[in-house]
């Protein structure tokens, strides 16, 4: 079963552009990265939209659906009654390339502020943990890198000057899955503080309310670490133990 549907895409590049209207075909089962791939085979040939795995895998095609983001590939059409128009825009807070395709580069760079995993002088084969150690960090394992969540977060989609200060929800939680991995020596606390802008989060939960991978990005990742960099700067007896070397990682933070 088969019908024609209304969509608005938006076609243009970093100089200008605007929705463009189309009616194409809908097949039951598909969803709109479909779509828009019709649309290019059909009647936009050259309509510029990143994706690869349509899977629900890869994050690369991100864009706001009727204003909500989302994953074209696991976007439904069925979602949508047959009369509505659809409308496909580029994510709003990185520039346009062309089309939907914008230039995600910030995310990069922010990707290689982050020292990397630290474990410290231990040798091989002699450090041992089991899953329950490691089971509030895996959780942010399963991020896809569609970047849905630094474009929600209004730090920087409403506030372009703060980029430069802020790592955005994605990058504080992969400093929070550093931080609790029990393996990790290193002390990320301020860091996620000083260098990336933990404390510019004021925890409106949006980044959460958008990932596909439903990880629970402020109670589980941003929280916590706000709560350990708090504990850690105003707390007179941890600042002291810290100081002093009697308080290690993670020791002041067992509600965290």
């Amino acid at each position: 079963m088969s019908y024609e549907a209304k969509f608005k895409v938006w076609r243009g590049d970093d100089g200008a552009g605007e929705l463009t209207d189309y009616t194409v075909e809908v097949n039951e089962g598909e969803v709109v990265l479909d779509i828009i791939h019709r649309l290019q085979a059909t009647q936009a040939p050259d309509l510029a939209v990143r994706w690869n795995c349509k899977a629900g895998k890869c994050g690369s095609c991100s864009a706001e659906i009727n204003g909500m983001p989302r994953l074209m590939c696991m976007t439904r059409m069925s979602t949508f009654t047959e009369d509505e128009t659809i409308t496909v825009t580029p994510i709003q807070t990185f520039p346009v390339i062309r089309d939907l395709v914008t230039d995600v580069s910030y995310n990069y760079e922010k990707a290689r502020q982050i020292p990397s995993f630290d474990p410290g002088e231990v040798k091989p084969g002699e450090f041992r943990m089991q899953q329950v150690d490691v089971e509030r960090s895996q959780e942010f394992r399963k991020c896809i890198e569609c970047f849905l969540c630094q474009n929600v977060c209004h730090v920087i989609r409403d506030h372009e000057e703060n980029m430069p200060e802020y790592a955005g929800p994605r990058f504080l939680m992969r400093i929070a899955e550093l931080e609790m991995h029990p393996a990790d020596q290193a002390d990320r606390r301020n860091i996620a503080q000083d260098d990336h802008g933990l404390g510019f989060c004021n925890i409106t939960k949006c980044c959460t309310e958008v990932c596909p991978e439903h990880i629970k990005i402020t109670d589980n990742a941003l929280i916590p670490m706000k709560e350990r960099v708090v504990g850690r700067k105003y707390d007179p007896v941890v600042w002291l133990g810290t100081k002093l070397g009697i308080v290690r990682k993670g020791q002041d933070t067992s509600s965290a």
